[in-house]
């Protein structure tokens, strides 16, 4: 039975524990919030069925009592390097992130370093890694169904088009139909009022106006083309275009897919899953540890995602110009 653990008690922490209740062999046993409400509303959520459930305020404190095999980080993006590096040096064997894995390379450095000295499987929580119609999109781009990927497109409109807090789920659902081939380099542009804004001056994300959105142009190893379009100011939901030599696949913001191809535009019939989205992320992980699946998206692929924020960060900063990865 997999003892596990989760930082940050609200929201996305909850999505965390509703996706340790449906596995057999993982039981919760700590929480940790600094908030006496959130650590309430946690134990009445999963006190009655996970009967090991101790709560805590102080993080260190949960690492050397609870014994855990795995934690769940769901605090601010600002905190996960301090979580991430001190569970590894703790013990644990598996570690699901909140994204962005990092706020800087050599934050999500770190992180690396201490998974890798410790033998710790580590799996960022880019969600459409678990969304069956990106899920089933991206195997037939595997599969070859428009031919040799060229180009990615991904136009992520909203207040929440912020770089650090949705912008990383965009570039790495960029990077993963690109092949997750290496970034070399990227040009960008932050959005008007921000042009001085180079490192994190975020809250974790809660605020708009702590982050600009972005637009950026990334060159990858394997000679695929991403553009990124990141626009705060403007409305609806995230799509992506990938273009191919035999055709192109979108996916819309309305949930639905399609492939275009020889003149036709044919919807991609996207199967149900039992389980989906983050909890589904929870599931691979345990699954990880069973030997019964390889991560969709691992510490390695979440720092590339990092590399590539801080570059269009830097390209703002030296004239838009190119910078290599």
């Amino acid at each position: 039975m997999y003892r596990v653990g989760v930082i940050g008690c609200r929201g996305i922490g909850i999505r965390h524990g509703n996706g340790v209740m449906g596995i057999e062999n993982a039981e919760i046993v700590a929480g940790c919030d600094l908030v006496d409400e959130q650590l309430a509303d946690f134990d009445e959520r999963y006190g009655a069925t996970n009967t090991n459930l101790v709560l805590y305020k102080d993080f260190q404190e949960m690492l050397d009592k609870a014994e855990l095999d795995i934690l769940t980080v769901a605090t601010g993006d600002n905190a996960h390097t301090f979580a991430v590096v001190g569970a590894a040096e703790a013990g644990v064997k598996g570690i699901f992130c909140e994204k962005p894995l990092a706020v800087s390379v050599e934050a999500a450095d770190q992180m690396v370093e201490a998974c890798e000295k410790h033998n710790v499987v580590l799996t960022v929580d880019h969600t459409r890694h678990w969304m069956p119609v990106w899920h089933r999109s991206h195997e037939l781009i595997e599969e070859g169904v428009i031919g040799e990927v060229s180009t990615v497109i991904a136009i992520h409109p909203g207040p929440r088009a912020m770089l650090f807090r949705n912008g990383t789920h965009i570039l790495d659902a960029i990077y993963w139909f690109a092949g997750r081939s290496k970034p070399e380099w990227v040009v960008g542009e932050v959005e008007a009022g921000y042009e001085d804004y180079a490192e994190y001056k975020g809250d974790g994300g809660h605020d708009p106006d702590t982050e600009p959105s972005t637009n950026a142009y990334i060159h990858f190893a394997n000679g695929v083309r991403g553009n990124y379009i990141g626009e705060k100011r403007s409305q609806g939901g995230v799509r992506l275009q990938v273009l191919g030599t035999e055709g192109q696949l979108y996916i819309g913001d309305d949930g639905t897919a399609q492939i275009a191809k020889d003149g036709e535009m044919t919807d991609i019939d996207v199967p149900e899953w039992e389980v989906e989205g983050i909890e589904a992320g929870v599931h691979e992980l345990v699954d990880i540890l069973d030997g019964k699946a390889e991560s969709s998206c691992t510490i390695y692929d979440g720092r590339e995602v990092v590399k590539m924020m801080m570059g269009i960060l830097q390209s703002q900063q030296e004239g838009n110009c190119k910078v290599e990865l």
